[in-house]
C-alpha cells in the first residue's frame, strides 16, 4: 500500500496524526537534584530532546531516534521523553519499539490519553488487535472520541466504532474529522453506501468518488502494520524491539546472582548443635527472597516480594512399575511450594482473551513455557461479552499497581502480550475447579 495513501486530500481521512506527531515531552525533571551528576544529566536529556523534537518536525525519523533514545537514557523516569521516544518509533516505522515504549508512558501516567491511542494504534500494527482493543475499551474517558472511533475500526470492530462515531456526528458542534472517520469506519465495515453519504457531507461528488477508490484499496491490506502505516505515512521495517536498557524497570540497579543454583539440604544433624534439620522448604524461601538472575541480555526486572505457601503435608505417593521379571518401586517426587507474589491488591496482568475455557488453558501453557514466573501463580479468568460474541479474559492478579506493572512489563520483554488492568470479576480459572484423577494400575 502506498505510503499516505489517506493522506492525499487536504481533508485527512484520519486526523489522528496531528494527536501523535505533536510532542508532550517536558524539559528535564532532575534538575533540583542538588548533586553535580544529576544536574548535567537533565540538562543532556533535555539538549537531547530539544534535537529529538526538530528532527520529528522535519520527518528525520533516522536523526531522532537516537536522540530521544538519549534522552530517555539520562532521564527514565520522564514519561514526556518516552513519549517522545515512542513518537520518533512511530514515525521510524518501529512499531514493536513504540508498543513497549507507550506501555511504558502509561505505566509513569496512566492519564496520558495520546499515549493510550498510539499504544494501541502499535498493538494494531503489531498484529494484537484483541489487545488493541482492549486498550481502546480500558481508556475510552481520556482518548477523543474522534480517535476512538476510528482507531476501534483498525482495530477490528468497526460495528462498535460504527456506534459511537454515529452518535459522536449527531450532536451539536461536531466536526467533519469525526464524520470522515465515521465514513471510513463505514467502508471498512462493508457498509459503502453509508460511506460515501457520511463522505459527501464535507466534500464534493468527485471527490467523494477519488475518496471510495482510495478507501477500497486501503480495507484490503496485506500486512498487519499496512493501515496504519498508510495513515501515519511511514514505511515499517523489521523491528526487534527498543534498547533493552531503555525498558522502563532497567534503571532500578540489582545485584545479580548465580542462576539456578542447587538448594542445598543438610545430610545430617551435626552433633554438637540439637537444632532441627533445616528442610528444604525453608531454605527454598531463602534463595527466592535473596535475588533474581537475569542473562546478560535479557531486561533486568526488579524482583517482586515473594510468599511462600507450603505444599500440604501428606505421605509420599508410590508408582509401582511392574515388569515381568521384577518390581521396580518409582518414587514420585512432592509437590513442590507454590510461590505467590500478589500481595491483596486489584490490579491484574490480562494474558489474552480467548473464545472459550479450552483455548485459554492452551493460551496458559504457551504462556507459562514462554514465561516461567507466570507458573507460580494461579491463573484466573473471566466471561466478557463482546461484540463478536463471549470472550473468556485469561490473567493473574491479586497485584499492586507497581507489581502488575513489573510482571507485565517482564512478561512482554520475553516476547508475550500483556496490559494492566483492574479487577473485573476474575475468579479460579475454569479448568482448575475440576480435580485430575490420575488413572491406577
Amino acid at each position: 500500500m502506498t505510503p499516505r495513501l489517506i493522506l492525499t486530500f487536504g481533508m485527512s481521512a484520519l486526523v489522528l496524526g496531528g494527536t501523535m506527531v505533536g510532542c508532550t515531552a517536558t524539559s528535564g525533571r532532575i534538575a533540583s537534584a542538588s548533586d553535580r551528576s544529576a544536574t548535567l544529566a537533565a540538562k543532556a536529556a533535555s539538549r537531547s530532546a530539544d534535537d529529538a523534537r526538530r528532527a520529528l518536525a522535519a520527518r528525520d525519523a533516522i536523526k531522532a531516534v537516537p536522540l530521544a533514545e538519549s534522552a530517555v537514557a539520562a532521564a527514565p523516569q520522564d514519561a514526556g521523553y518516552r513519549m517522545l521516544l515512542g513518537q520518533s518509533y512511530l514515525q521510524a516505522g518501529r512499531f514493536v519499539s513504540a508498543r513497549d515504549t507507550f506501555a511504558d508512558v502509561l505505566a509513569l501516567y496512566p492519564a496520558d490519553g495520546k499515549a493510550a491511542l498510539n499504544l494501541a494504534l502499535a498493538q494494531i500494527a503489531t498484529g494484537d488487535w484483541a489487545t488493541a482493543r482492549t486498550t481502546l475499551n480500558a481508556n475510552a474517558a481520556i482518548i477523543p472520541v474522534g480517535d476512538l472511533g476510528l482507531a476501534t475500526a483498525l482495530a477490528g470492530n468497526p460495528a462498535g466504532a460504527i456506534e459511537m462515531l454515529n452518535a459522536a456526528a449527531r450532536a451539536p458542534g461536531a466536526g467533519a474529522k469525526v464524520r470522515q472517520n465515521l465514513a471510513l469506519s463505514y467502508a471498512l465495515a462493508g457498509e459503502w453506501s453509508m460511506a460515501r453519504v457520511a463522505a459527501a457531507a464535507d466534500m464534493s461528488p468527485a471527490d467523494v468518488d477519488a475518496r471510495m477508490e482510495q478507501w477500497a484499496a486501503f480495507a484490503q491490506p496485506k500486512g498487519a502494520a499496512d493501515q496504519v502505516a498508510s495513515l501515519l505515512g511511514v514505511t515499517p521495517v523489521a523491528d526487534s524491539g527498543r534498547p533493552v536498557a531503555l525498558a522502563l524497570n532497567a534503571a532500578v540497579p540489582v545485584t545479580p546472582a548465580q542462576a539456578d543454583e542447587p538448594v542445598q539440604t543438610a545430610l545430617a544433624v551435626p552433633a554438637e548443635a540439637p537444632a532441627p534439620v533445616e528442610t528444604p522448604q525453608a531454605q527454598f524461601a531463602k534463595v527466592v527472597a535473596s535475588g533474581v538472575t537475569f542473562g546478560p541480555r535479557n531486561e533486568v526486572v526488579q524482583p517482586l516480594p515473594t510468599m511462600l505457601i507450603r505444599a500440604e503435608a501428606r505421605p509420599t505417593k508410590l508408582a509401582l512399575v511392574r515388569t515381568p521379571a521384577n518390581r521396580i518401586v518409582q518414587m514420585v517426587p512432592a509437590a513442590k511450594p507454590f510461590v505467590r507474589t500478589s500481595t491483596g491488591g486489584e490490579w491484574f496482568v490480562q494474558i489474552g482473551a480467548f473464545s472459550n475455557v479450552a483455548v485459554a488453558k492452551s493460551g496458559w501453557s504457551t504462556a507459562t513455557r514462554r514465561f516461567a514466573a507466570l507458573s507460580g501463580h494461579q491463573p484466573t479468568g473471566t466471561n466478557f461479552a463482546a461484540r463478536q460474541g463471549s470472550l473468556y479474559r485469561l490473567s493473574v492478579g491479586g497485584f499492586s499497581r507497581g507489581e502488575a506493572d513489573r510482571m507485565c512489563r517482564a512478561y512482554r520483554s520475553k516476547g508475550g502480550n500483556c496490559f494492566v488492568r483492574r479487577e473485573a470479576g476474575d475468579r479460579m480459572a475454569q479448568w482448575l475447579k475440576t480435580p485430575i484423577q490420575m488413572a491406577s494400575r
